[in-house]
């Protein structure tokens, strides 16, 4: 079931870099073709080789993005939190969605129809100049996500993408730095394309160094320096985590 947007929602859209530099009539155009849909944990929004009928903006909840490799291995690229655009390839002439994006927990997103979006783009040529941006970001991001795979260690796909989180959604608490998002250790191994039993020890270890601190699907980062040494291979230094 769809509604239309409400006040609120059109504010937190109004962040989304997609529809920076549009005249406010723009905007209520682009705003005005939407509708707001909600999902319950576990349900799809677009399954990888889906058509590319739709684009969202997530609104409530969080979206996990993956992705299927050609030797069938699942990698997880990305967990989404509002407000974050996805399937926004819906706006071009792709045929096919490349990933899949799945309801971590009840969702909500802001939705256009693609033939609506391509009638609007030929109306608002900053919303095409944006979108373009937008994935060429992506793609850029998506690439260098592989490449780590390909070539690095485990333990550098790991410091970094901790690292990444922390900055994306982090919190400051007593201990440190709290992940602002549950993660778990199978989440994480997807992510970096690694073995649940391979990310649990690395992270028991660490745990043990004072580097993080564990619990269910709660991570916080207590010694950031020491994991941007692992992530950017740099000798250890002597300094040891405040208590």
């Amino acid at each position: 079931m769809s509604t239309h947007l409400s006040a609120t929602d059109q504010d937190l859209l109004r962040q989304i870099e997609l529809f920076h530099g549009l005249q406010e009539r723009e905007v209520s155009q682009v705003f005005a073709s939407a509708r707001r849909i909600n999902l319950s944990e576990g349900e799809y929004f677009f399954m990888q080789g889906d058509p590319t009928r739709l684009m969202y903006v997530l609104i409530e909840g969080r979206v996990k993005l993956q992705q299927v490799t050609a030797d069938g291995q699942q990698v997880l690229l990305r967990i989404l939190t509002p407000p974050a655009l996805f399937g926004a390839v819906a706006i071009t002439q792709a045929k096919e969605y490349p990933v899949s994006a799945l309801a971590a927990e009840d969702s909500a997103a802001a939705v256009w129809m693609k033939e609506d979006l391509m009638r609007i783009v030929a109306e608002v040529p900053q919303l095409a100049l944006n979108a373009l941006t937008f994935m060429a970001k992506q793609v850029q991001a998506f690439q260098d996500q592989f490449r780590q795979l390909a070539t690095e260690r485990v333990e550098r796909r790991l410091a970094r993408t901790l690292l990444r989180l922390a900055s994306q959604t982090g919190k400051r608490v007593e201990q440190g730095v709290l992940i602002g998002l549950p993660l778990s250790r199978g989440d994480l191994a997807e992510m970096i394309g690694a073995t649940l039993f391979t990310v649990s020890r690395i992270l028991s270890q660490w745990e043990n160094q004072g580097l993080v601190v564990c619990g269910r699907q709660r991570i916080i980062v207590r010694y950031p320096h020491g994991l941007v040494e692992i992530a950017e291979d740099f000798p250890p230094t002597e300094r040891t985590p405040q208590e």
